[in-house]
């Protein structure tokens, strides 16, 4: 049965997927797991994703074990931010956003909400006053003085809290603890040719762009760092990057 996916303009496409063997598949096994995509350039051509994410069922054991305990652990912590979200305005709690993940699959991505509810809006009258602002945006997808941001969001973002649903996600097997970092379907064109790359393995909590001055890379670095991700993957770049998340954070750097 084909697989129901996004393409890179939003719309809908089929893939369908065989299972990965331990030798190389034979030429003809290859062409049934590609789909024609548009990678962002020019011109179309075959898009190859794998159908087993990277780090495959050793790196997904992983992943359920640490999220799980992490889960119940942070769990009171989840109850203190809920009440100071729904204290400071009355709105919800969590924000969903689909992203596009593995072997693009869309997903909802979840977060602690950290902006005004008429977000959109309130971007859009930023814009309109600032040229600057909107470049910002078009270069980066960030803003350094996003007027959406509340007050408890700007700390939640500022100590990465706000990201701490997303142990969900990794439960539901949409994302993983290390990885890259989860795109919106109008992100995958700025990917150009390495998007394939990217849909090779399932979204990250945390990664190498996390871990590596987050915001303060340019977006072409940041595609830089989920390619040598993905190109290098070992369950020792998945611990090395873990260890450099805590100083990450704390640090703040990049954390806007």
């Amino acid at each position: 049965m084909p697989l129901r996916l996004l393409s890179n303009d939003g719309t809908r496409v089929s893939l369908h997927l065989t299972k990965r063997s331990s030798t190389r598949a034979s030429s003809s096994n290859r062409s049934s797991n590609e789909n024609f995509c548009n990678n962002g350039a020019e011109k179309k051509g075959p898009c190859k994703v794998e159908a087993i994410p990277v780090g495959g069922d050793k790196k997904r054991s992983i992943d359920v074990a640490f999220a799980a305990f992490w889960l119940a652990f942070f769990l009171p912590l989840f109850g203190l931010i809920a009440l100071l979200i729904k204290c400071s305005d009355g709105g919800p709690v969590f924000y969903r956003h689909w992203r596009i993940g593995h072997a693009r699959r869309p997903f909802e991505c979840l977060k602690f909400r950290t902006m005004v509810m008429d977000g959109d809006e309130v971007l859009l009258r930023h814009f309109a006053r600032s040229t600057d602002a909107s470049r910002e945006w078009q270069e980066t997808r960030k803003l350094k003085k996003d007027p959406r941001v509340t007050a408890v969001g700007g700390l939640l973002r500022t100590l990465s809290l706000d990201e701490l649903p997303q142990l969900i996600n990794i439960l539901r097997g949409e994302m993983s603890i290390v990885g890259p970092r989860p795109i919106v379907s109008d992100e995958i064109k700025m990917y150009g040719q390495h998007a394939e790359l990217y849909f090779q393995a399932r979204p990250g909590l945390t990664g190498l762009w996390q871990v590596s001055g987050r915001n303060d890379r340019s977006y072409n670095e940041r595609v830089a760092l989920d390619c040598t991700y993905v190109q290098s993957w070992s369950l020792r770049t998945d611990f090395l990057i873990l260890a450099r998340t805590i100083p990450a954070v704390l640090s703040s750097r990049g954390s806007y």
